[in-house]
């Protein structure tokens, strides 16, 4: 009802769903890095040996206490109690373990410490227990972070244009054929793509191989590198094996073969979330440029792993933007952002589940927007 009892017809309020699947602008921002990088206070960006070791030791620490409970008491138990310690052990060290992953990440970032040779040293010893190849991921990862939105050179999730889409894709456009995809997206994607480039940028020139030195990913003075990481995963695989020798295939497997697959789940997850989403543009040659593209991507809200995650969930813009800045300030440091960024900043809140399953439906295929002048600028669709 109006004033004085006249009816009043409203115009229909945005949901915020709405409002999240809005399309971002795709034109060149009336704000440079620059303008981004005054905003952010100027201690964001320094990085602290003894904080980042905080970090590291604290999860070193937790995960080390849910491998002495889960070995030490974990076969006191009566039964039927261990078939639920189990899976509680499984989904917290994957947890852990994750939020440890993304730290050695930040290290081939060189956002843990000043010192390169420190970085590199830390990264590769905790991304090899996790059977990631230290070097290898992190050339390749700062080529994603500088193609970040591109479609010819972009390193992994590159969306498929229409045309590219396969006969069979129509048969999986439905929830079974989703179901499927997803599951063995997030079962197998992470070693697939770290062995044969699967979902990652196509190469015409070679095997591109993360295990390989002489892949076409890597430039000749990164090759003596990719070798020391091969050396670091099979030295950790030599462990694995000598541990399974002695305690056993099962509990090598329960103990860290589980919480590992937990791992590249969330791994393969959190990068599908962060960069797949209705409202975000792709570009091709004719309109890409480094801006626009590290814009391109969505912070998402994964609740209390937020933290155990060290926000590389909810500050994903911000570290696109500015991939040295340490995590414990990357929440500071999109706080100040988001008024210059105004519309150019995406968050999306909706539940994880609902989100993944949202954007497997929704985020099929890219093509440039019709109605539109700019050719080069490309969305999701999923009408097949």
């Amino acid at each position: 009802m109006g004033a004085g009892g006249r009816m009043q017809v409203s115009p229909p309020s945005s949901s915020p769903e709405t409002k999240t699947l809005k399309r971002v602008p795709c034109e060149t921002p009336p704000f440079t890095l620059g303008d981004l990088k005054k905003a952010i206070p100027p201690h964001c960006f320094k990085r602290s040996i003894p904080r980042s070791f905080s970090y590291l030791l604290f999860d070193i620490l937790v995960s080390s206490s849910l491998y002495h409970l889960s070995t030490a008491y974990f076969p006191l138990l009566p039964h039927p109690l261990p078939y639920l310690a189990w899976p509680l052990y499984w989904a917290c060290q994957g947890c852990v373990l994750t939020g440890l992953w993304v730290i050695a990440h930040e290290c081939g970032h060189h956002a843990f410490s000043d010192h390169q040779w420190l970085d590199d040293a830390v990264g590769l010893v905790f991304h090899s227990f996790l059977l990631v190849p230290y070097f290898s991921w992190k050339y390749s990862h700062r080529r994603h972070h500088s193609n970040t939105g591109s479609l010819e050179r972009d390193e992994v999730f590159v969306p498929k244009k229409k045309s590219d889409i396969k006969w069979y894709g129509k048969y999986l456009n439905n929830p079974l054929g989703r179901t499927v995809m997803l599951t063995v997206q997030f079962t197998l994607g992470w070693p697939l793509y770290l062995a044969f480039n699967v979902s990652g940028r196509p190469y015409s020139d070679g095997f591109a191989c993360h295990f390989h030195p002489n892949a076409p990913i890597y430039n000749d003075r990164e090759r003596l590198q990719i070798y020391i990481s091969d050396a670091g995963v099979l030295s950790v695989c030599y462990g694995l094996y000598r541990y399974a020798g002695s305690r056993g295939v099962a509990s090598m497997v329960c103990v860290y073969g589980v919480p590992l697959m937990i791992v590249n789940c969330f791994l393969v997850l959190i990068t599908y979330l962060q960069h797949t989403h209705p409202s975000l543009p792709h570009y091709d040659s004719s309109e890409w440029d480094w801006l626009r593209g590290a814009l391109a991507t969505v912070d998402r809200d994964y609740g209390i792993l937020n933290k155990v995650f060290h926000n590389i969930t909810d500050t994903h813009v911000a570290h696109h933007l500015f991939s040295t800045m340490p995590h414990y300030n990357a929440m500071e440091a999109t706080k100040a952002i988001k008024p210059i960024l105004g519309e150019y900043y995406q968050f999306d809140g909706t539940p994880v589940v609902k989100a993944m399953w949202r954007e497997a439906k929704e985020c099929i295929y890219v093509e440039p927007d019709r109605q539109g002048e700019k050719k080069g600028v490309f969305w999701y669709n999923n009408k097949l």
